[in-house]
């Protein structure tokens, strides 16, 4: 059992240095239940993490071997997860370097999205022969990159989109930052970009959210947004993952996404452009996802429409809006209220704001709620039998954006919102959903969503 012990650690501490998902352990019946139990869990997606755990709670009864005497463990087998030990990112190595110059804020009304920034940022690099170095807490400001830099010619860049609320008692919010912490991990595998400990570099965060509490505003409906991002820096022209990356968080207060605020918006179903297809990255939050959309969201303002409704395949199957999930709230063919968003297949991002909306339906019950394909076709229909109730868009920047009209295919399908209140900017399921995040968001409704940080 000894030599076995030593084996399986051996296999799974060099993986987990290497950022490995999973590790390939031969599970043989007679393995004892505690190996087997290792064996088996570090098999499975993200159950590494969970091994090295247990793995280092254990002892055995081995006198030659010891966490001080290391040198007499057996080698692993030479199956290429044996480099050089690399450096792992820990929140306890975090520095910091504040600027002797506070900027002034910016009142609130004044607050434009994207444009006023907080007065330091984190910043932590990676190399492929050391890992990970001290994250770095220091004055907001340019970085230095070569022009050659990998993430200006292929596109090696991901970020994340979170916010910092401040509770009526004063106290740093953050809602369900660990689902944003996974999926950035995500989205820098899928462009061969290093994996980090996603615990250890929110507790980076938090500190970042410390240092600058002044810039969340006080205001309801104000916050700071926080905007994780992961680029590959290697000064290389070869098109190959890169060998240096930089990992850092810029923080600025944000007031509503749209100018008109909480208003109904309309859309623009767009037959031409795609925004993701099967097979590619839509289900990654990678900067070159959102470029192209530029030019056909220009096409939809020139239109009268402040979003474009993305489409998909001959039947114009509906994807998302603009960069957020979308939700459709109709009776469907029994008569019964249900509630629709396009299913995680690949070319949908799974969004934090997508996910709660879900699971607050669910919870509330009387609403069926359906995950799949929706086509143009099926919209179309239900609008002409008035079966069509609410259609909104969903994500971190707008929370909950109303939708009174989609332009298709030359003509208009107007959505009705609140039949009761003509003059309201939002249908009730929308507009409770709105009020309830926002409330869990700042504090007012207790929920485990909700991550106190001081």
């Amino acid at each position: 059992m000894t030599f076995a012990f030593l084996r399986l650690r051996s296999r799974l501490l060099t993986a987990q240095r290497h950022h490995a998902r999973r590790v390939s352990v031969r599970y043989s019946p007679s393995l004892p239940p505690t190996l087997s139990k290792l064996a088996v869990l570090s098999s499975q997606p993200r159950g590494l993490s969970t091994a090295a755990t247990l793995l280092r709670s254990m002892t055995i009864a081995n006198p030659t071997y010891s966490a001080a005497n290391p040198a007499v463990a057996p080698q692993p087998e030479d199956d290429g997860l044996a480099p050089p030990q690399l450096q792992d990112l820990y929140a306890a190595n975090l520095t910091k370097t504040l600027t002797p110059q506070l900027k002034p804020l910016v009142p609130n009304r004044e607050l434009v999205f994207g444009k006023t920034f907080s007065d330091h940022m984190l910043t932590t690099e990676w190399t492929a022969s050391h890992g990970w170095a001290a994250p770095e807490i220091k004055p907001y400001g340019p970085l230095q990159l070569e022009p050659c830099a990998s993430v200006f010619h292929y596109a090696f860049e991901c970020f994340e989109g979170m916010k910092a609320y401040k509770d009526r008692q004063g106290h740093i919010r953050l809602f369900r930052p660990d689902m944003n912490m996974e999926r950035m991990n995500r989205s820098v595998e899928r462009i061969s970009l290093p994996t980090f400990n996603p615990e250890e570099y929110l507790e980076c965060i938090k500190e970042l959210l410390r240092v600058e509490k002044r810039w969340i505003p006080d205001e309801y409906g104000y916050s700071l947004y926080i905007r994780p991002t992961m680029i590959g820096t290697e000064p290389c022209l070869g098109v190959r993952a890169s060998n240096t990356a930089l990992l850092y968080t810029i923080c600025c207060p944000v007031g509503p996404y749209y100018a008109t605020g909480f208003k109904a918006i309309s859309l623009y179903a767009n037959v031409r452009e795609v925004r993701a297809w099967p097979g590619g990255s839509g289900d990654s939050k990678i900067g070159a996802n959102y470029g192209p959309s530029v030019k056909p969201a220009k096409e939809a303002e020139q239109l009268g429409c402040q979003q474009v409704l993305w489409l998909i395949g001959e039947e114009h199957t509906v994807m998302e809006v603009g960069a957020m999930n979308l939700f459709i709230y109709w009776l469907n063919d029994q008569g019964q209220p249900e509630l629709l968003t396009p299913a995680l297949d690949g070319t949908i991002l799974p969004g934090v704001t997508r996910d709660s909306i879900i699971q607050l339906a669910r919870e509330w019950g009387g609403i069926q709620v359906t995950e799949r394909s929706i086509t143009m076709k099926e919209v179309v229909q239900a609008a002409e039998d008035q079966r069509l109730l609410e259609v909104f868009g969903a994500g971190t920047a707008c929370i909950v954006s109303p939708v009174k009209r989609i332009s298709y295919l030359g003509h208009d399908i107007h959505i009705p919102l609140d039949p009761k209140d003509p003059e309201s900017q939002a249908g009730p399921l929308a507009r409770r959903i709105n009020e309830t995040l926002l409330g869990i968001q700042y504090g007012d409704i207790p929920h485990k969503w909700s991550v106190l940080v001081d």
